[in-house]
């Protein structure tokens, strides 16, 4: 069962690994992620961020799609987390039971503009978490689980 999932740009770290899945009560977070899985020294550091006690997961996009679709993850309380907007939205894409996407953080850039606290949107961005509100998806933006969950489109 997928009790969420999550754009976080530093993927797993301190405030994904223990408030999340301490409040989520999950067993298991996949990383859902292409570069990672190219970069063995990412893989060493986000394993070293896995809270005791819940399996760790990182496959890329499309592995992840099929592996949710397969079944193979439904034993697990799943958190998924993964890098980008992008990401989030091609795994909702591809996986019809996600209807909800939490936003945590994305880094600034000249191209990105500030929308909360750590959520920082391309227009590209933008248009696509538009996207997926119109198709019925719950996007929210909340940092921590003790945060109050805003809608997206409050904030753009």
């Amino acid at each position: 069962m997928i009790k969420k999932l999550r754009v976080d740009h530093r993927l797993l770290h301190g405030q994904v690994a223990f408030s999340w899945t301490s409040a989520l009560n999950v067993d298991c977070i996949l990383i859902a992620n292409d570069s990672v899985m190219k970069d063995e020294l990412r893989k060493t550091t986000l394993k070293m961020a896995k809270p005791n006690g819940v399996k760790l997961v990182m496959k890329n996009i499309e592995d992840s799609i099929k592996a949710i679709n397969s079944g193979v993850t439904d034993k697990y309380k799943l958190f998924i987390v993964v890098e980008s907007i992008a990401d989030a939205a091609a795994l909702i894409n591809g996986v019809e039971s996600i209807r909800a996407l939490n936003l945590g953080g994305t880094k600034a850039t000249d191209k990105t503009r500030n929308i909360s606290k750590a959520m920082n949107v391309t227009p590209e961005e933008e248009d696509i978490l538009k996207n997926l509100v119109d198709k019925g998806v719950d996007v929210t933006i909340q940092m921590v689980p003790e945060d109050t969950a805003v809608p997206v489109m409050k904030a753009l």
